[in-house]
């Protein structure tokens, strides 16, 4: 009976331990050629604002080559490297902004759910010095062993305390509500 029970006791740990799943947490670093874009409108025209410039990472749990979800995750969008295409454009925006003061936009992730490609994002994000907490809908893709997440939120100027800008003295108008979104492709920190 004692030559049975040591015999028993390591081999049923040791199936317990094959027969679990194995989940590993690791450090991925965003890849090149990420799309941030702000969209908006004015009295005048609709416009828009893009920056391919970010610094991000974070601690994803992996499970055979697939996504289980996020232990963390931070980007950080240097904020003139928005561009508009039109140089006034972008100055008015950039006071708006206070980039002066405010160099960054942020995003942390606070909570991500979900499933298969279709997840949730709870997080702070960071605009004009001012912090925000945010949801919205991520999409997720894999290809070579890149994780890439597609999404946007719709918000407002004021929401972040931002006053929308104006132009030539104030008959030209911007709105107050603004598209955000955002490619992002995070590659395995090896």
């Amino acid at each position: 009976m004692k030559l049975a029970a040591k015999f028993l006791i390591p081999v049923s740990a040791f199936l317990v331990l094959c027969t679990t799943e194995v989940f590993s947490q690791i450090k991925y670093t965003l890849s090149s050629a990420p799309t941030f874009k702000v969209e908006g409108g004015s009295t005048l025209h609709d416009w828009h604002m893009e920056s391919s410039t970010a610094k991000g990472e974070g601690l994803f749990i992996v499970e055979a080559g697939q996504f289980k979800g996020a232990q963390n995750l931070s980007l950080s969008i240097p904020a003139e490297t928005l561009k508009s295409g039109t140089k006034g454009l972008d100055s008015n925006a950039y006071k708006a902004l206070n980039t002066d003061k405010n160099k960054e936009i942020k995003f942390n992730l606070k909570e991500l759910t979900g499933s298969g490609s279709s997840f949730t994002a709870k997080g702070d994000l960071t605009i004009a010095g001012v912090t925000k907490a945010v949801s919205f809908p991520v999409k997720l893709s894999t290809a070579a062993g890149k994780f890439t997440f597609e999404g946007s939120l719709d918000t407002k100027l004021t929401f972040f305390s931002i006053t929308p800008p104006t132009a030539l003295m104030g008959t030209v108008k911007t709105e107050d509500d603004v598209k955000l979104s955002f490619k992002t492709s995070f590659q395995p920190n090896l």
